[in-house]
């Protein structure tokens, strides 16, 4: 338990230590309370009674009960989707209170959006098993690391790092590509889509290294052509052409943002 508080009282400070974010000691162990010894498990639930009881200092229960602060209302998009599957989205939009500058979200904003992307693949209307799910760059890597974990039972995980080149992107040779089956289930998890087309350069490569695989695209923020974030059709997304050509199997996304776009937590890119 003073292991927990000590870990909670670091990541409340941010990594440049000025930060002053209140977190709980459960949301640190998630889905291992239940493995707790007995005595941890008491001390955390006195932890969070007292917590509760003081009014200045709320704690977050083990499941949240409501959004982030940086969430904005949501509403119901419809994407494309596998045969007999899906389409409704449960999407939340991402207000910016200062337009014109990056949206930089929190760590409880980007779990929130990796929990939503979660729900919608359970929801797809068919079980959907990944042989790997690739992360584009590292805040796709994180992201693609929790949802091998919490919904493909810990698949091979990829990662694809993309290098800005004068006509576009490329991929670094320090990518790794899993080795599976020559019919593969591979989901490709970035953090947002905007203009540039490179979901669209990336799963060519993909095709030509596994020829016969079935893409699906989770990604946490997709861009809106207008300043209403609350879009009424898939079209309405500035990258919706590039996700159409690229004929995935099924899209899934969390949020929707308007320009210049979104920041991850610590920065990553």
């Amino acid at each position: 338990m003073s292991g927990l508080l000590i870990l909670c009282a670091a990541y409340g400070r941010g990594p440049l230590g000025v930060a002053d974010e209140s977190i709980s000691p459960t949301e640190l162990i998630a889905e291992a309370y239940e493995r707790l010894a007995v005595e941890d498990q008491l001390a955390l639930k006195k932890y969070i009674v007292d917590r509760r009881a003081t009014p200045s200092t709320p704690a977050r229960a083990l499941a949240s009960p409501g959004p982030p602060e940086q969430v904005g209302p949501e509403f119901t998009l419809t994407v494309p989707t596998v045969e007999y599957g899906n389409p409704d989205l449960c999407v939340f939009s991402l207000p910016n209170p200062q337009p014109g500058q990056l949206l930089d979200l929190t760590w409880d904003t980007f779990g929130y959006g990796v929990e939503r992307l979660s729900q919608q693949i359970k929801n797809v209307g068919k079980r959907l098993d990944a042989d790997i799910c690739f992360g584009i760059n590292e805040a796709g890597l994180a992201m693609a690391t929790f949802l091998a974990s919490s919904r493909f039972s810990r698949c091979p995980i990829g990662y694809l790092r993309c290098n800005k080149v004068r006509d576009g992107i490329e991929l670094d040779t320090n990518s790794f590509y899993p080795e599976t089956a020559e019919a593969s289930t591979i989901v490709i998890c970035d953090f947002e889509v905007k203009h540039a087309d490179v979901i669209g350069c990336i799963t060519r490569q993909l095709r030509t290294r596994y020829p016969k695989a079935e893409l699906y695209f989770a990604v946490f923020g997709a861009m809106t052509k207008d300043r209403d974030l609350e879009v009424d059709s898939f079209d309405d997304l500035t990258g919706a052409k590039i996700m159409r050509a690229a004929n995935f199997e099924a899209i899934f996304i969390a949020a929707t943002m308007s320009p210049p776009g979104i920041e991850p937590p610590l920065e990553l890119r």
